[in-house]
């Protein structure tokens, strides 16, 4: 790869992580670490448990969302 070929991978890839982070994407990420941190013995959810946690929670208590 070319040097301006590979900043320009570089840029998209670190915009692309700013937008998932802005979206909630790496909202699983940020729980798994609060958990290890937290020192919780039991096993944490699956990602599947907590996104079906998490969408629960908000459609039972909406707060400033768009849609």
């Amino acid at each position: 790869m070319t040097a301006g070929l590979a900043a320009v991978a570089s840029g998209f890839r670190g915009f692309a992580r700013y937008l998932g982070g802005v979206m909630g994407a790496d909202a699983y990420a940020k729980y798994l670490e609060h958990y290890q941190a937290a020192g919780h013995q039991e096993p944490p959810l699956t990602e599947r448990e907590f996104w079906r946690d998490y969408t629960d929670r908000q459609d039972s208590n909406p707060q400033g969302r768009c849609c």
